[in-house]
């Protein structure tokens, strides 16, 4: 089997590090180089140390983006502009970019958002990929049948609740242990960042839609994965409901939809997003369910790339829940 060569830019976070736990085992994957300025030289298991007996690679501050296939921007939010802008790279290269910076669909750019659930042909013609966020793709994964029904006639009200990864590897007034732990507290309701991109996909599917989506998002006391419980009035019956969902995604790789109320530890350490959903009155409860750092970062970012070079959708993420 042909390898496809792999560089990382921005290696030193959390999406880094999972994404080089995914990549050094995947078949089809040489990774050639990780990069990262401040820690050229040391080993990447001096970093992420849950690789040990894994790798022997080192960080390097070296740029070779003519000896690779396929490149991914882990860096923070801002930087892949920045990067863009300041080198060529070859349109035979193809990028990755798990930042924001892409998105928002532009003329100013060609990147194609990588949602595989509503864009999997268009992945696999794309060159440029701008991976979804992770409480965005969550949400997302909740209102897509009805979006694609044309059945989102009402505000939709979404309470999410993150993991303390989410907030990256650097620690901040609201993501160290002793502040974390035992702790819970909302931010930016009403107005996170993500907002822009759900209303967008929802859009592609549902022309017209501009209700609002009531979004509250919670900082949760756990590390990784994502749990979200949304609502909204809708006239389906419950039976009706989760055949529309079931149909939706019966051809998507990772997202199941289940009849019994699942719990967050079911998908994280997977690429699995998990969906349920309930009846009471008028209002459709719709629970969903990623890990942040997989399939809301580097497992979709995975994802995408075995989408873009003709590979089984799934290879290298055969990943297993943490059950206990």
């Amino acid at each position: 089997m042909i390898k496809i060569k792999v560089g990382i830019i921005g290696g030193a976070g959390y999406t880094a590090g999972e994404l080089l736990r995914i990549l050094i085992h995947h078949p089809a994957v040489e990774i050639m180089f990780v990069n990262s300025s401040s820690n050229a030289g040391n080993l990447i298991t001096d970093i992420h140390s849950g690789l040990i007996g894994e790798t022997n690679l080192e960080f390097t501050s070296e740029l070779p983006l003519n000896g690779v296939d396929a490149l991914f921007l882990c860096s923070a939010h801002g930087d892949s502009k920045k990067f863009m802008e300041s080198y060529e790279v070859s349109v035979s290269v193809k990028i990755i970019d798990l930042s924001t910076d892409y998105r928002a669909k532009s003329p100013n750019h060609d990147f194609v958002y990588g949602l595989p659930e509503i864009n999997r042909e268009e992945i696999k013609l794309a060159t440029r990929i701008a991976n979804p966020g992770c409480f965005a793709t969550a949400i997302q994964v909740a209102l897509f049948p009805l979006a694609a029904a044309g059945l989102l006639t009402d505000e939709i009200h979404v309470n999410a609740i993150t993991g303390s990864t989410g907030a990256g590897v650097k620690p901040s007034e609201t993501s160290h242990f002793s502040w974390r732990n035992n702790n819970i507290s909302i931010y930016k309701p009403f107005g996170h960042q993500h907002l822009e991109e759900i209303g967008q996909s929802l859009r592609q599917l549902q022309h017209g839609f501009f209700k609002t989506v009531n979004f509250i998002p919670v900082r949760g006391n756990f590390p990784r994965g994502i749990y979200v419980t949304a609502y909204t009035e809708n006239t389906l019956s419950l039976s009706d409901a989760i055949h529309l969902y079931k149909e939706f995604y019966k051809d998507a790789a990772f997202t199941f939809v289940t009849d019994k109320n699942p719990d967050l530890k079911q998908v994280v350490n997977t690429n699995k997003a998990i969906v349920y959903l309930e009846k009471h009155g008028n209002k459709l409860l719709i629970v969903s369910m990623i890990d942040n750092l997989l399939k809301g970062a580097s497992g979709q970012a995975v994802q995408n790339m075995n989408l873009m070079f003709g590979l089984d959708e799934k290879m290298g993420l055969g990943l297993k829940s943490i059950g206990f």
